[in-house]
Protein backbone atom coordinates (compact mmCIF):
# COMPACT_ATOMS: atom_id res chain seq x y z
CA UNK A 1 0.00 0.00 0.00
CA UNK A 2 1.40 3.72 -0.79
CA UNK A 3 2.33 5.93 2.19
CA UNK A 4 -1.39 7.58 3.22
CA UNK A 5 0.10 9.26 5.79
CA UNK A 6 -0.06 12.77 4.48
CA UNK A 7 -3.89 12.32 4.29
CA UNK A 8 -6.67 13.69 7.03
CA UNK A 9 -9.57 11.62 6.63
CA UNK A 10 -13.07 11.81 7.95
CA UNK A 11 -14.80 8.58 8.37
CA UNK A 12 -18.42 7.78 8.71
CA UNK A 13 -20.33 4.51 10.18
CA UNK A 14 -17.49 4.10 12.13
CA UNK A 15 -19.55 2.32 14.52
CA UNK A 16 -21.08 0.16 11.62
CA UNK A 17 -19.92 -3.66 10.77
CA UNK A 18 -17.65 -2.12 8.19
CA UNK A 19 -17.12 1.04 9.43
CA UNK A 20 -15.36 -0.11 12.89
CA UNK A 21 -13.02 -2.43 10.70
CA UNK A 22 -11.90 0.72 8.63
CA UNK A 23 -11.09 2.77 11.91
CA UNK A 24 -9.06 0.50 13.45
CA UNK A 25 -7.14 0.44 10.04
CA UNK A 26 -6.82 4.35 10.26
CA UNK A 27 -5.54 4.07 14.12
CA UNK A 28 -2.98 1.27 13.08
CA UNK A 29 -1.95 3.48 10.12
CA UNK A 30 -1.68 6.36 12.53
CA UNK A 31 -3.65 8.95 10.05
CA UNK A 32 -4.96 12.23 10.99
CA UNK A 33 -8.75 11.21 11.53
CA UNK A 34 -12.04 12.64 12.06
CA UNK A 35 -14.63 9.86 13.21
CA UNK A 36 -18.17 11.33 13.12
CA UNK A 37 -21.51 9.16 15.05
CA UNK A 38 -24.62 9.68 16.82
CA UNK A 39 -23.12 8.05 19.59
CA UNK A 40 -19.87 9.55 20.18
CA UNK A 41 -19.51 7.59 23.57
CA UNK A 42 -19.12 4.38 21.52
CA UNK A 43 -15.68 5.57 19.70
CA UNK A 44 -14.30 6.92 22.62
CA UNK A 45 -11.85 4.03 23.34
CA UNK A 46 -10.40 5.03 19.89
CA UNK A 47 -9.27 8.39 20.30
CA UNK A 48 -6.07 9.44 20.37
CA UNK A 49 -3.63 12.28 18.97
CA UNK A 50 -4.28 11.32 15.93
CA UNK A 51 -8.18 10.33 16.22
CA UNK A 52 -10.86 12.92 16.79
CA UNK A 53 -14.31 11.89 17.83
CA UNK A 54 -17.36 14.46 16.38
CA UNK A 55 -20.99 13.97 17.73
CA UNK A 56 -22.73 14.60 14.41
CA UNK A 57 -25.98 12.67 12.63
CA UNK A 58 -25.56 12.66 8.90
CA UNK A 59 -29.27 12.70 8.77
CA UNK A 60 -29.59 16.28 10.04
CA UNK A 61 -27.15 18.36 8.18
CA UNK A 62 -26.92 21.43 10.28
CA UNK A 63 -24.57 19.26 12.78
CA UNK A 64 -22.28 18.14 9.89
CA UNK A 65 -21.36 21.65 9.75
CA UNK A 66 -17.43 22.54 9.58
CA UNK A 67 -16.81 18.39 10.09
CA UNK A 68 -14.91 18.38 7.01
CA UNK A 69 -12.01 21.93 7.42
CA UNK A 70 -8.96 20.39 6.72
CA UNK A 71 -10.07 16.61 5.08
CA UNK A 72 -8.33 15.69 1.87
CA UNK A 73 -10.55 11.80 2.01
CA UNK A 74 -14.18 11.00 2.85
CA UNK A 75 -15.38 7.43 3.40
CA UNK A 76 -18.51 6.57 4.06
CA UNK A 77 -19.82 3.50 4.47
CA UNK A 78 -23.58 4.83 5.71
CA UNK A 79 -26.31 2.93 4.70
CA UNK A 80 -29.14 0.49 6.14
CA UNK A 81 -29.74 -2.78 5.54
CA UNK A 82 -32.94 -2.88 7.48
CA UNK A 83 -34.77 0.33 8.13
CA UNK A 84 -35.19 1.20 11.41
CA UNK A 85 -35.99 4.55 13.53
CA UNK A 86 -38.95 5.35 11.03
CA UNK A 87 -35.85 6.52 8.59
CA UNK A 88 -35.87 5.49 4.95
CA UNK A 89 -33.23 4.15 2.40
CA UNK A 90 -33.72 7.63 0.43
CA UNK A 91 -33.22 9.39 4.04
CA UNK A 92 -30.25 7.53 4.58
CA UNK A 93 -28.36 5.94 2.16
CA UNK A 94 -29.17 8.90 -0.19
CA UNK A 95 -29.79 12.15 1.59
CA UNK A 96 -27.41 11.44 4.51
CA UNK A 97 -24.76 10.95 2.40
CA UNK A 98 -25.62 13.97 0.06
CA UNK A 99 -25.84 15.90 3.29
CA UNK A 100 -21.82 14.49 3.78
CA UNK A 101 -20.68 15.10 0.30
CA UNK A 102 -22.69 18.64 0.03
CA UNK A 103 -20.40 19.68 3.23
CA UNK A 104 -17.46 18.17 1.43
CA UNK A 105 -17.40 20.10 -1.49
CA UNK A 106 -18.15 23.04 0.37
CA UNK A 107 -14.80 22.29 2.60
CA UNK A 108 -12.69 21.41 -0.48
CA UNK A 109 -12.26 17.90 0.22
CA UNK A 110 -10.40 16.28 -2.76
CA UNK A 111 -11.87 12.33 -2.68
CA UNK A 112 -15.16 11.01 -1.45
CA UNK A 113 -14.86 7.22 -1.46
CA UNK A 114 -18.42 5.40 -0.47
CA UNK A 115 -19.45 1.68 -0.33
CA UNK A 116 -22.48 0.44 -1.99
CA UNK A 117 -22.42 -3.18 -3.73
CA UNK A 118 -21.87 -5.31 -6.23
CA UNK A 119 -24.09 -4.75 -9.75
CA UNK A 120 -26.03 -1.57 -7.74
CA UNK A 121 -26.93 -0.19 -11.18
CA UNK A 122 -27.94 -3.52 -12.76
CA UNK A 123 -30.16 -4.01 -10.17
CA UNK A 124 -31.69 -0.08 -9.40
CA UNK A 125 -34.94 -1.46 -9.11
CA UNK A 126 -34.73 -3.16 -5.87
CA UNK A 127 -35.76 -0.40 -3.20
CA UNK A 128 -31.83 -0.78 -0.82
CA UNK A 129 -30.32 -0.08 -4.39
CA UNK A 130 -32.87 3.07 -5.84
CA UNK A 131 -30.85 5.12 -3.17
CA UNK A 132 -27.62 3.65 -3.29
CA UNK A 133 -27.10 4.28 -6.88
CA UNK A 134 -29.27 7.81 -6.88
CA UNK A 135 -26.48 9.08 -4.40
CA UNK A 136 -23.97 6.96 -7.11
CA UNK A 137 -24.97 9.54 -9.62
CA UNK A 138 -24.72 12.40 -7.26
CA UNK A 139 -21.00 11.99 -6.95
CA UNK A 140 -20.01 11.16 -10.12
CA UNK A 141 -21.49 14.59 -11.19
CA UNK A 142 -20.32 15.98 -8.26
CA UNK A 143 -16.45 17.47 -9.45
CA UNK A 144 -15.04 15.15 -6.81
CA UNK A 145 -12.49 12.60 -7.11
CA UNK A 146 -14.09 9.16 -5.88
CA UNK A 147 -13.71 5.81 -5.61
CA UNK A 148 -17.15 3.53 -5.45
CA UNK A 149 -16.48 0.09 -3.60
CA UNK A 150 -18.51 -2.60 -4.22
CA UNK A 151 -18.49 -5.39 -2.31
CA UNK A 152 -20.04 -9.02 -2.80
CA UNK A 153 -21.86 -9.17 0.10
CA UNK A 154 -20.20 -9.02 3.69
CA UNK A 155 -20.01 -12.46 5.71
CA UNK A 156 -21.84 -10.65 8.36
CA UNK A 157 -25.38 -11.23 5.59
CA UNK A 158 -24.32 -14.78 5.96
CA UNK A 159 -25.58 -14.97 9.41
CA UNK A 160 -28.70 -15.54 7.89
CA UNK A 161 -27.51 -19.36 7.17
CA UNK A 162 -26.61 -19.74 10.80
CA UNK A 163 -29.89 -19.39 12.01
CA UNK A 164 -31.35 -21.92 9.44
CA UNK A 165 -28.14 -24.48 10.28
CA UNK A 166 -29.38 -23.63 14.28
CA UNK A 167 -32.67 -25.42 13.31
CA UNK A 168 -30.86 -28.66 11.49
CA UNK A 169 -32.40 -27.42 8.11
CA UNK A 170 -31.40 -25.25 5.06
CA UNK A 171 -33.53 -23.95 2.67
CA UNK A 172 -32.21 -22.72 -1.04
CA UNK A 173 -34.15 -22.02 -3.88
CA UNK A 174 -33.20 -23.30 -6.82
CA UNK A 175 -30.71 -26.10 -7.46
CA UNK A 176 -27.96 -23.83 -4.93
CA UNK A 177 -25.50 -24.19 -7.32
CA UNK A 178 -25.49 -20.27 -7.65
CA UNK A 179 -21.94 -18.68 -6.75
CA UNK A 180 -20.49 -15.95 -5.26
CA UNK A 181 -17.55 -14.73 -2.92
CA UNK A 182 -18.51 -12.71 0.28
CA UNK A 183 -15.62 -10.73 2.01
CA UNK A 184 -14.95 -10.03 5.52
CA UNK A 185 -15.34 -6.93 7.01
CA UNK A 186 -11.61 -6.82 7.95
CA UNK A 187 -10.13 -7.67 5.07
CA UNK A 188 -12.89 -5.35 2.71
CA UNK A 189 -11.10 -2.19 5.37
CA UNK A 190 -7.80 -2.75 3.79
CA UNK A 191 -9.40 -2.64 0.06
CA UNK A 192 -11.57 0.94 1.46
CA UNK A 193 -7.69 2.00 2.34
CA UNK A 194 -6.35 0.84 -0.58
CA UNK A 195 -9.14 3.28 -2.22
CA UNK A 196 -7.63 6.73 -0.88
CA UNK A 197 -4.56 6.53 -3.10
CA UNK A 198 -6.34 4.40 -6.04
CA UNK A 199 -6.75 6.33 -9.45
CA UNK A 200 -9.78 3.92 -9.54
CA UNK A 201 -13.67 5.24 -9.75
CA UNK A 202 -14.80 1.32 -9.03
CA UNK A 203 -13.34 -1.28 -6.79
CA UNK A 204 -15.42 -4.81 -7.30
CA UNK A 205 -14.10 -6.76 -4.77
CA UNK A 206 -14.86 -10.28 -2.91
CA UNK A 207 -13.52 -12.18 -0.59
CA UNK A 208 -11.19 -15.81 -1.39
CA UNK A 209 -13.23 -18.05 -1.93
CA UNK A 210 -15.87 -18.09 -4.57
CA UNK A 211 -18.71 -20.74 -2.72
CA UNK A 212 -22.03 -22.08 -4.13
CA UNK A 213 -25.20 -21.68 -1.88
CA UNK A 214 -25.01 -25.57 -1.11
CA UNK A 215 -21.48 -25.27 -0.03
CA UNK A 216 -22.22 -22.18 2.30
CA UNK A 217 -25.29 -24.49 3.60
CA UNK A 218 -22.80 -27.32 4.34
CA UNK A 219 -20.65 -25.12 6.48
CA UNK A 220 -23.46 -23.56 8.42
CA UNK A 221 -24.60 -26.82 9.41
CA UNK A 222 -21.17 -28.25 9.90
CA UNK A 223 -20.44 -24.85 12.71
CA UNK A 224 -23.65 -25.87 14.28
CA UNK A 225 -22.56 -30.32 14.27
CA UNK A 226 -25.63 -30.73 12.19
CA UNK A 227 -25.97 -33.33 9.79
CA UNK A 228 -25.97 -31.51 6.04
CA UNK A 229 -30.08 -31.58 5.63
CA UNK A 230 -30.34 -29.28 2.47
CA UNK A 231 -34.27 -28.45 0.95
CA UNK A 232 -34.48 -27.34 -2.11
CA UNK A 233 -37.54 -25.20 -3.45
CA UNK A 234 -38.36 -24.44 -6.49
CA UNK A 235 -37.43 -21.08 -7.97
CA UNK A 236 -41.16 -19.98 -8.64
CA UNK A 237 -41.82 -19.59 -4.69
CA UNK A 238 -38.50 -17.56 -4.57
CA UNK A 239 -40.09 -14.83 -7.18
CA UNK A 240 -43.88 -15.25 -5.71
CA UNK A 241 -42.66 -13.80 -1.90
CA UNK A 242 -40.73 -11.19 -3.87
CA UNK A 243 -44.25 -10.12 -5.55
CA UNK A 244 -46.36 -10.88 -2.33
CA UNK A 245 -43.79 -8.80 -0.15
CA UNK A 246 -43.91 -6.03 -2.67
CA UNK A 247 -47.74 -6.10 -2.88
CA UNK A 248 -48.90 -6.19 0.65
CA UNK A 249 -45.64 -5.06 2.78
CA UNK A 250 -43.91 -1.88 3.07
CA UNK A 251 -40.26 -0.91 2.21
CA UNK A 252 -39.56 -1.29 5.44
CA UNK A 253 -40.56 -4.65 5.27
CA UNK A 254 -39.37 -6.66 1.98
CA UNK A 255 -36.29 -4.05 1.52
CA UNK A 256 -33.88 -6.03 3.00
CA UNK A 257 -35.69 -9.77 1.93
CA UNK A 258 -36.15 -8.73 -1.47
CA UNK A 259 -32.34 -7.72 -2.03
CA UNK A 260 -31.09 -11.07 -0.85
CA UNK A 261 -33.08 -13.01 -2.18
CA UNK A 262 -33.01 -11.32 -5.97
CA UNK A 263 -28.39 -11.13 -6.02
CA UNK A 264 -28.80 -14.97 -4.32
CA UNK A 265 -30.79 -15.97 -7.50
CA UNK A 266 -28.00 -15.87 -10.19
CA UNK A 267 -23.61 -15.69 -9.94
CA UNK A 268 -22.28 -13.05 -8.17
CA UNK A 269 -18.64 -13.50 -8.79
CA UNK A 270 -16.11 -10.39 -7.93
CA UNK A 271 -12.21 -10.05 -8.06
CA UNK A 272 -10.61 -12.09 -5.14
CA UNK A 273 -9.35 -10.26 -2.16
CA UNK A 274 -8.37 -11.48 1.53
CA UNK A 275 -7.58 -13.88 3.97
CA UNK A 276 -10.69 -14.82 6.02
CA UNK A 277 -12.48 -17.73 5.50
CA UNK A 278 -16.34 -18.06 6.03
CA UNK A 279 -15.92 -21.78 7.31
CA UNK A 280 -13.89 -20.04 10.20
CA UNK A 281 -16.16 -17.20 10.49
CA UNK A 282 -18.97 -19.36 10.77
CA UNK A 283 -17.12 -21.73 13.33
CA UNK A 284 -16.42 -18.35 15.91
CA UNK A 285 -19.85 -16.53 15.49
CA UNK A 286 -21.42 -20.24 16.71
CA UNK A 287 -18.34 -20.95 19.69
CA UNK A 288 -19.16 -16.97 20.94
CA UNK A 289 -22.75 -17.80 21.50
CA UNK A 290 -22.53 -20.99 23.10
Amino acid sequence: MKSINNQNVLLAGATGYLGSYIAKELVKEQIVTKLIARSSQKLKALESKTVKIIKAEVTKPNTLKGVCEGVTTVISTIGITRQKDGLTYMDVDYQANLNLLNEAKRAGVKKFIYISAINGNKYRHLKIFEAKEKFVDALKSSGLDYTIVRPNGFFSDMKDFLDMAKRGKIYLFGNGEQKFNPIHGEDLAIVCMQAIKSASNEIIVGGPDILTLNEIGEMALDAHQKPVKIIHLPDWIRRFIIWALRTFTSSKTYGPIEFFLTLMAKDNIAPRFGTHRLHNFFKDAVAIKS
